[in-house]
């Protein structure tokens, strides 16, 4: 009794070991994956074939059909991609899924070679374990380390597979555990217990690990195996499924047609199988199945369900429609999908977008507020409180988003973008404020008949290119966080600042000459003073983008040492300065 105490103490161990290990390299594979994959499958997924390739691909890297087909649902559910594009790629990650049966399978090899000894777990594990910890601990390059724990997981999961195989080796001789061997031969009993232990701990990978070790007692039949590991990949859809939860329809027809595509491979393999088994002796069903075998069978039934439904990827799609009807009510996508947290990586690239696009829509907003005071269009102007409202929209969504994601274990590189993010949405959002306010200068304008004279036009065309070129040059480096780029936007802001102080000055002038009306020096300050804010939020964007994210000054500091000749690009920006301002140089005064 005590020896059963121990071994099932040993086997509880070994599974945890295991899926540690398993859970470990799966996230360090995707950190090192990092957003490359929201752009990967929502881009290059134009049709089912380049989107089964793609779900293959990213699915083989991350180690996870399931964190692949929430991805998809999460990318579905935001409008990021097309029911369409999600099928090929959940087709695509059934099949990736069997590379880690097959780095599993290792376990299963015999021979006494010095390759076959090298590529044992027993010896292979430990190499690669030896591998990690020194990358792990005597690096300072994070790839490097990142590298170091994936090597590390995969030690874990090796050695959690070789612990639960040890300690399965008493069941070889138990009469009640070949009987409930024998049972699963059945096959509907046996698909739904692969279901069952798959859904329970929802990872088909872990639950194809967990039978390999079984098989390691021998008692294991091909007659048992295939209704477990056909179980097994019905049961992986759990996780879509319970992902699709609060989705909008076609994310939850995405994990629809997961669930589909599962049961109908399963039932049209059951049927071909087991029926041509009434005519044919499958004798090979009673003989002992290897962790090997259990990858090719695995391989099999996927690859083979692939071949036969990728052709019907339409009917799958209608048939998803059927069982998640239409709404008479428009769904709106998503902004910032939640599911997409479990896959930080794609989450912070997925906020990145979302920030820039609100950047695009404050620039827009911008360009064409500063249109208005030229020639003023009320359909323009809607558009330009639209535009604003979009920004709102945006701040709101990233701002309870980031908190989310700030909460997750990010590498250094997606902290930074964090980061950055948390400090600058605030900026992006006051832009659009700002055009709203010139807006209305312009319809005050319109209304009040105000109109300036030829000098004063000519003075607020060359603010407005300014503002223009400093706002551009603070988008195109927000979009891939341009170090270059941002080094360019503080002597442009400068020069912004110069403008408006000599445009008062002028106005001034003209004032007590008078030449120029009170009533036109309000609307002008009100315009004056939004181009300056503009001018000041790009330029803390710029700095967050050039320092904050980079741990070193705050703002402030950073800003007032630039200026005062303390750093090595103060003399580039004192340079670049008194080219910009040459370049906006204002007319001499009448």
């Amino acid at each position: 009794m005590s020896s059963y105490i121990f071994n099932i103490i040993s086997l509880l161990g070994g599974l945890a070991l295991f899926l540690f290990g398993m859970d470990t390299m799966g996230k360090a594979l995707e950190r090192q994956a990092g957003g490359k994959l929201q752009t990967i499958l929502a881009k290059m997924s134009s049709n089912v074939f380049k989107g089964f390739l793609l779900g293959m691909a990213v699915t083989a890297v991350i180690q996870s059909s399931s964190a692949t087909t929430v991805m998809v649902v999460g990318f579905v559910n935001s409008g990021i991609m097309t029911l369409k594009q999600a099928v090929g790629v959940i087709m695509g990650s059934n099949i990736g899924t069997t590379v880690t049966s097959w780095i599993l399978s290792l376990s299963g090899l015999e021979g006494s070679s010095f390759i076959v000894k090298i590529f044992k777990p027993s010896t292979l594990a430990p190499l690669i374990g030896i591998v990690g910890i020194v990358l792990f601990m005597f690096t300072k390059s994070e790839k490097k380390r990142g590298i170091g724990v994936i090597m590390l997981g995969f030690l874990a999961l090796m050695t959690g597979m070789d612990i639960m195989g040890d300690s399965m080796e008493f069941l070889e001789d138990e009469p009640w555990f070949a009987q409930l061997m024998i049972s699963f031969s059945n096959p509907i009993i046996g698909i739904l217990f692969g279901a069952l232990l798959t859904a329970m701990i929802q990872s088909s990978s872990a639950s194809i690990g967990i039978l390999q070790s079984l098989c390691l007692t021998g008692v294991v039949t091909y007659g048992a195996a295939i209704p477990i590991i056909l179980g097994q990949n019905i049961g992986t859809c759990i996780t879509a499924m319970m992902g699709a939860i609060g989705a909008n329809r076609n994310a939850r027809r995405t994990a629809m047609v997961h669930l589909l595509f599962n049961v109908v491979g399963v039932l049209l393999f059951s049927i071909v199988f087991y029926g041509l088994g009434l005519f044919i002796d499958w004798s090979f069903l009673n003989e002992s199945a290897s962790a090997w075998n259990i990858a090719v069978i695995h391989t099999i039934f996927n690859v083979g369900a692939t071949a036969v439904l990728m052709p019907m990827n339409g009917l799958l799609v209608k048939l998803a429609y059927l069982f998640v009807p239409a709404e008479p009510v428009h769904q709106t996508p998503v902004l910032l999908d939640e599911r997409l947290l479990a896959t930080p990586a794609v989450a912070i690239q997925r906020a990145h977008d979302i920030a820039g696009k609100m950047g695009a829509d404050a620039a827009e907003a911008m360009r064409l507020a500063m249109g208005l005071t030229v020639s003023f269009n009320a359909d323009t102007m809607t558009k330009v409180l639209e535009l604003e409202d979009n920004t709102d929209r945006y701040q709101d969504a990233l701002g309870t988003y980031l908190v989310k994601l700030s909460e997750k274990r990010l590498s250094v590189a997606d902290n930074r973008i964090l980061n950055t993010m948390l400090y600058t949405v605030s900026d992006m959002e006051r832009i659009g404020d700002h055009a709203v306010s010139i807006a209305k200068a312009a319809l005050e304008i319109e209304e009040k008949k105000i109109t300036f004279s030829d000098q004063a036009k000519a003075e607020l065309e060359i603010l407005r290119k300014a503002v223009t070129d400093v706002v551009d040059r603070t988008i195109a480096a927000y979009e891939n966080f341009d170090v270059q780029r941002a080094i360019k936007v503080e002597p442009r802001e400068q020069v912004v600042d110069s403008l408006v102080r000599e445009i008062r000055s002028r106005h001034v002038r003209r004032l007590r000459d008078g030449r120029c009306s009170v009533e036109y020096g309000f609307v002008l300050e009100d315009m004056l003073t939004a181009y300056k804010r503009i001018a000041d939020h790009c330029s803390n964007i710029a700095v967050e983008i050039l320092q904050v994210a980079e741990g070193k000054l705050e703002a402030h500091e950073y800003l007032n040492a630039l200026k005062a000749g303390e750093l090595e690009e103060s003399a580039a920006f004192s340079e670049q300065f008194a080219r910009y301002k040459a370049l906006y140089a204002f007319p001499e005064e009448e």
